[in-house]
């Protein structure tokens, strides 16, 4: 009997002394993720949840929009830009899981099946999950591929049907990461492909370990990650849609990083000694949509009085605690083609009320106004924004009923068309104008399911932002781009109201996290410094 006690408290000597050693960072999340699989979801809270456990052939180089290699180590691209071929590495393991282990690293037949699964309607994967692939259809994905073929097991060539300057820039978004062919077939022969996306395998630097909705996504390190294996033993991502909850688990160590504190709480970060303030110039831009497609806002006279009768920087002074810019285009300042000599509309409730009443609305009219349940980037309190228009259009007559559902629900609501008028916004995916004037105001999204929640089809600007993407020339683009912003502002679909300040926070001893111009949240590289 004292033979055993001693090998038991030896162990847990031992298991103690490991656990010392292993390293757990928590990530106090703003909400839950869609989904886990980045090729079905559009929000950045989906998007970075799954981040840690994907590649893409090609991906941003850290802290900026410059394309470095990835998964593909080299491509070649054709002289009149409508073939790239594509060369893989040949050092990269997928994750396993409890009932998959890899027979085989990555290769072609991988990419192949990610791809298509996304372009091709008749793939067996299309329809998996109720999976609408918004983001590919919203960047012209599905008329852009023209053939996608495996040349041999480490090489693949893309020809599309026209050039088309993002691409590159589109390939390292996460909506293009490399899934597992051999998992999917296993699923499928199995009879459960919606594994695929509920038990996610990739390439990346951690794997799924589980997802407990509004409580946590955990994951654990890859060892045999192509770039080395992390500091980080567990990653965990605790959804706390509070911010000011957020904060206090932060100051107590429950978690070592957290997304977008409350501006007004900048300052109390700044000044614990525990805790590190990390800010950034928002590339990003918070809005009211007007959905076009319903009366009244169908009439432009109407969305523009609704322009007049919004005080953006009370706005800004009174939800974004003065860390923000008045917006008057749809794309930040920060972002080349953005033309800063477009005249915003004034605030001019006057105005607002005799354009009203020229389009038939003498004594207002009554509506919907949706606003965002979680803080996101580009809009710290949509709750307490909404409440500021909702006062703001009681001056003119127009009574605004205030909505909201849950995040994943409002999202899909409004793709759908359900509202009137929607508060939302954007953080920039890839550095291209495209993503902001193309994803957000295209005729292609503007489709039920996509990210033109304006419902706004404009012939002529579709036209410009179209026909910039055909050209590599950044002078012509820019022209372009100008041009299309221009059509923008007199049309009104929008009322711009902010581009944000973002900020983030995390304890003293996080070592090499930093803020990301894109929104993402990566914590490849990141350690505990105890």
């Amino acid at each position: 009997m004292k033979f055993w006690t001693g090998c038991i408290v030896a162990v847990l000597v031992m298991t103690s002394a490991a656990a010392a050693e292993a390293k757990t960072l928590v990530f106090c999340s703003e909400g839950n993720p869609e989904a886990l699989n980045p090729q079905i979801v559009t929000t950045t809270t989906g998007l970075n949840a799954a981040r840690p456990m994907f590649n893409q052939l090609v991906e941003f180089v850290p802290g900026s929009t410059r394309i470095r290699p990835a998964l593909a180590r080299s491509w070649e691209v054709s002289p009149d830009g409508t073939e790239y071929i594509f060369h893989l590495r040949d050092d990269v393991q997928f994750h396993s899981s409890d009932d998959f282990t890899p027979t085989r690293p990555l290769n072609a037949d991988d990419v192949l099946f990610s791809l298509e699964r996304q372009w091709k309607q008749d793939h067996p994967f299309h329809a998996v999950s109720g999976a609408q692939y918004a983001y590919f259809k919203d960047m012209g994905m599905p008329e852009l591929l023209k053939s996608i073929e495996k040349i041999d097991d480490m090489t693949i060539r893309i020809r599309l049907t026209r050039p088309e300057a993002p691409f590159l820039a589109d390939l390292a978004m996460p909506f293009n990461s490399i899934l597992s062919a051999e998992y999917a077939a296993q699923q499928l022969e199995n009879g459960t492909p919606e594994r695929l996306d509920e038990e996610p395998i990739g390439t990346g630097p951690f794997t799924f370990d589980s997802f407990q909705k509004d409580v946590a996504v955990r994951y654990q390190v890859f060892p045999d990650y192509w770039e080395g294996q992390q500091p980080i033993e567990t990653l965990v991502f605790s959804i706390t849609p509070n911010p000011a909850v957020r904060l206090t688990k932060l100051k107590a160590g429950e978690c070592h990083v957290m997304a977008f504190p409350n501006p007004s709480d900048a300052q109390r970060i700044s000044d614990d000694p525990n805790l590190k303030l990390m800010q950034q110039e928002g590339f990003n831009i918070g809005y009211l949509a007007l959905n076009t497609s319903r009366p009244p806002f169908d009439d432009v006279r109407v969305r523009r009085a609704i322009n007049m009768a919004i005080d953006k920087q009370a706005i800004i002074d009174g939800a974004y605690g003065g860390a923000g810019k008045a917006a008057k285009n749809p794309i930040p300042p920060t972002l080349w083609s953005y033309n800063d000599d477009i005249e915003d509309y004034p605030y001019d409730p006057a105005q607002a009320q005799r354009l009203l009443a020229e389009a038939g609305y003498p004594n207002g009219f009554e509506t919907d106004l949706w606003y965002m349940p979680v803080s996101r980037p580009y809009n710290p309190d949509a709750k307490r924004v909404a409440e500021l228009i909702q006062t703001d259009l009681s001056r003119i007559g127009v009574r605004a009923n205030l909505v909201t559902r849950e995040w994943s629900d409002y999202r899909t609501a409004l793709q759908n068309g359900e509202h009137s008028m929607a508060l939302y916004g954007w953080t920039g995916d890839n550095g291209d104008p495209d993503n902001f004037l193309n994803v957000l105001l295209g005729c292609t999204a503007s489709r039920i399911g996509g990210n033109n929640v304006a419902r706004w089809c404009d012939e002529d600007f579709d036209a410009l932002v179209s026909r910039a993407k055909l050209t590599y020339d950044q002078e012509i683009r820019e022209r372009l781009y100008r041009e299309a912003q221009e059509i923008f502002k007199r049309e009104a679909p929008w009322v711009p109201i902010a581009h944000s300040v973002v900020f983030m926070a995390s304890r003293d001893e996080v070592d090499g996290f930093r803020m990301d111009p894109l929104g993402r949240h990566p914590f490849d590289h990141v350690d505990l410094k105890y």
